[in-house]
């Protein structure tokens, strides 16, 4: 990125796997001079995550490339003392320290927070814990879906629990540090000193809940496998086909926006049963089957031009190919070197800057 507001920022990652490298990488692709240190002979293990297709020779993986990009990779043994020299040397001069160790096992490798910051009061120690600084369970992603409610929401009756097909709690968890860190560092301008910020990977999950927890926690409200739908509003979520064969889903947002599908569609409905959100939700099904009889008779070309005419929220269901082959995403991906090697990723860091000038 041209904009590099961490550029000078010295920062030093023990972490593996997708969350502490997410946030190492945010701060290289902001300019940040990132350090990302590896066992010898066994590297950070997405290394070996492979593709059937990749070739297992190869020290890099694609998905080690997606969160490891810009950095500086340096093989460390920091349980000799060596080691131990080195890594001390390194932190010096740092400015943040992401880890993600199980707790107890920062003590074993000679890895104490405390005892860093004693020594390197400016400091920012980020760390990622999967239950907590007192738990040692190793965490997974996968198994945090399932223990902080997400699988019970995700799926149908059908498929039964699903997980979401990214790792989602790494990336809510690698945010909320992200967040923590740029905190650490406002602070640091005002105070001089640095500080250990900690999250969890359960808590992260926990957090992200936001209106499915607020719905049982005020309305009481338990969310079951509900597929696509929202259980707050409709027509949304739902999955319609055109008579050409794509799919298609509504997110209709408030009572406008599906009066105007309505008339763009020429279908009447019932004010009593649908003209509310409320009660739309309570006859979604039925809303469903009207729908779909309007919808079932028109190409995607023709859905579009309605749709879009009237700013009736609507979205085609891409497969990843057709998304990252479009024209007008180009602009988020990129080409860079790991380990030598060009490979292409996807931006982590999109926002833009506007200056009055």
């Amino acid at each position: 990125m041209n904009h590099q507001p961490f550029k000078g920022l010295q920062v030093i990652e023990l972490a593996s796997v997708l969350a502490g490298p997410a946030v190492g990488m945010f701060f290289a692709e902001l300019g940040a001079d990132v350090l990302k240190i590896e066992r010898p002979g066994f590297g950070d293990v997405t290394r070996k995550w492979k593709l059937p297709h990749e070739n297992p020779s190869e020290r890099t993986s694609a998905y080690f490339a997606a969160v490891n990009w810009g950095k500086n990779y340096l093989d460390l043994d920091i349980t000799s003392e060596l080691g131990k020299a080195q890594l001390h040397a390194l932190l010096a001069n740092a400015d943040i320290l992401i880890i993600n160790f199980k707790p107890g096992d920062e003590n074993k490798l000679g890895l104490n927070p405390d005892k860093f910051l004693q020594e390197y009061p400016k400091l920012l120690i980020g760390q990622i814990t999967g239950y907590g600084p007192n738990n040692p369970r190793p965490a997974f992603d996968l198994v945090l879906q399932a223990e902080t409610g997400f699988m019970s929401m995700n799926g149908t009756k059908e498929s039964g629990p699903l997980k979401m097909p990214v790792a989602f709690i790494d990336l809510f968890c690698a945010h909320q540090l992200k967040e923590a860190l740029l905190i650490g560092l406002l602070e640091r301008t005002k105070t001089g000193k640095g500080g250990l910020y900690t999250v969890s990977l359960y808590d992260s999950a926990i957090a992200s809940l936001a209106n499915q927890a607020s719905n049982y926690l005020t309305a009481a409200f338990e969310p079951h496998l509900q597929g696509s739908l929202h259980p707050n509003i409709a027509p949304y979520g739902e999955t319609f086909s055109t008579k050409d064969g794509h799919h298609i889903v509504l997110a209709v947002g408030n009572d406008e926006q599906f009066n105007r599908l309505m008339s763009r569609l020429r279908l009447d409905f019932n004010t009593d049963l649908y003209g509310t959100n409320i009660s739309r939700v309570k006859n979604r099904s039925t809303l469903f089957d009207i729908l779909n009889e309007g919808i079932k008779k028109l190409h995607l070309s023709e859905v579009s031009s309605l749709f879009d005419s009237a700013s009736v929220p609507f979205g085609v269901i891409k497969s990843i190919p057709e998304v990252l082959d479009e024209h007008s995403n180009q602009h988020l991906i990129l080409t860079d070197l790991v380990d030598g090697k060009e490979l292409r990723r996807v931006k982590s860091v999109v926002y833009s800057i506007q200056r009055d000038r």
